[in-house]
């Protein structure tokens, strides 16, 4: 595949995979899969992490001590900062718009919405303590059937929903600074362990800053080795990318392979709603991506236009789509906006990181549509003001989530809550939330690179290719 261009290649990636757990499936080759195919794609995630966590310290680094200017760097975080709150706001308010035009939560069947309203009832009565006893009192034996499914589908998750609530929890009984003091590091070692980009980021600005202040003599030789190895973790990246077709493809494969199986009978309404809420998604998420992003980015900027910025954007949406993590995805979004784009590395070092932490406009969507879509399931009216509270619990959470595969539905339970529903319906979701996950993944990355464009046009710091 040597003559083709890399996203043709990735894509042919993802459509082998895609076949090749079909047939895994089928002819019953799931074992082989897991142990020999899957590995590949667990390698592939684990690469560009290794990758990911110095490329954003020495990048930062890089970018501000590049910038020289104190000044300069401040009215750039803000205009950063701002742009990102702005587009996630916009983000949460369609994705709304979308959930209440489109209902597709009101579309179950009626003794599976009865039974579900029943369950919400109980539970904010009495914190669902009897809530299945109870349900099981229904004398319809068709709604009694589907009260065995439910009560066996949130058994099975159990495990799993006791942690999302657990971290929620965590995270609630924090006070209203706490977000500010992790921030700041203890240990950054510790946090390069734990990859806290937050506070890599912190630590990154707070040693760049140091160093702009030191003496040319003393500054230059520093500045120079940093400047080193970033390009040593930047080429890095096109060391992995050569190799990335295979690995998108084992990565595909055992996705897919792990999460089939065969469906119960009464799984069939519930799969009727998980289709309905995801197309709804998937028409935010892609009117995000395919409209507003590039409208937005030809608005500001003459010189990128539609296509101009879909295809300098292709191969960071192809990697955050097949990888579903913002952090594992940024030195090919670096590498897209710098070449592509025309965006300067002290620009793209700069926003780039900060936006991989802090801008999760597709997580906040998803959010947004998957609380109402719930509520719509389980026959509860959600007021005009409690959606104003949904857009800005979801923007403040998002800033907050970190970047790896379904984070978000983590603060999907801080969302919830906030308007008063049931934390635990997030397993009715869970089911598809992994493909979900990719596509909001690709939104998440769009928008760091529309905005990085935006920041670098009004800084002076744009010069697409001419090609």
């Amino acid at each position: 595949m040597k003559g083709l261009a890399l996203h043709w290649q990735v894509i042919i990636g993802l459509l082998l995979g895609v076949a090749y757990a079909w047939l895994s499936v089928t002819l019953g080759w799931n074992d082989f899969t897991l142990a020999y195919i899957q590995p590949f794609g667990d390698i592939f995630i684990n690469l560009l992490k290794l990758i990911a966590v110095p490329l954003v310290l020495f990048s930062i680094i890089s970018g501000v001590t590049s910038l020289g200017n104190i000044q300069k760097l401040g009215r750039m975080g803000v205009k950063t900062l701002v742009t990102y709150v702005l587009t996630t706001m916009v983000a949460v308010v369609i994705g709304l718009v979308l959930v209440n035009i489109f209902k597709p939560g009101a579309g179950a069947d009626p003794a599976l919405l009865e039974a579900n309203r029943i369950r919400y009832e109980l539970w904010r009565d009495a914190n669902g303590i009897q809530a299945l006893d109870d349900m099981r009192m229904v004398d319809d034996p068709a709604k009694a059937d589907l009260v065995e499914f439910i009560a066996q589908e949130e058994a099975a998750s159990s495990e799993w929903v006791t942690d999302k609530l657990n971290k929620a929890s965590t995270t609630k009984k924090s006070g209203p600074l706490q977000p500010l003091v992790d921030v700041v590091p203890k240990n950054i070692f510790g946090s390069l362990v734990d990859m806290s980009m937050l506070q890599i980021i912190f630590f990154a600005i707070f040693f760049g800053v140091v160093v702009v202040g030191l003496p040319d003599d003393k500054k230059r030789p520093l500045t120079r080795a940093i400047d080193s190895l970033n390009e040593v973790f930047i080429q890095m990246v096109w060391v992995v990318m050569k190799a990335m077709p295979f690995f998108v493809f084992a990565l595909m494969a055992g996705q897919i392979v792990k999460a089939a199986g065969s469906e119960p009978e009464m799984l069939k309404q519930l799969l009727s709603f998980l289709l309905r809420y995801g197309l709804v998604v998937v028409l935010g998420l892609s009117f995000m991506v395919f409209i507003f992003y590039p409208s937005l980015v030809a608005l500001s900027i003459k010189k990128l236009t539609w296509k101009r910025f879909q295809n300098g954007m292709r191969d960071a949406q192809l990697t955050a789509f097949s990888t579903s993590s913002s952090v594992a995805t940024l030195p090919v979004t670096m590498q897209c906006v710098h070449d592509r784009l025309g965006v300067s590395n002290r620009t793209s070092s700069f926003v780039l990181p900060i936006g991989a932490t802090v801008n999760m406009d597709g997580t906040s969507m998803y959010q947004a549509i998957a609380v109402v879509a719930l509520a719509q399931f389980h026959m509860v009216d959600l007021e005009w003001t409690q959606q104003a509270v949904i857009v800005l619990t979801a923007t403040l959470a998002s800033i907050g989530a970190a970047a790896v595969p379904s984070a978000g539905l983590v603060l999907m339970i801080i969302v919830l809550e906030s308007v008063g529903l049931n934390p635990a319906w997030i397993a009715l979701i869970f089911p598809i939330d992994r493909i979900l996950d990719m596509c909001r993944t690709v939104v998440n990355v769009t928008g760091d690179g529309a905005v990085s464009s935006i920041i670098a046009a009004s800084e002076g710091e744009l010069s697409p290719p001419t090609d």
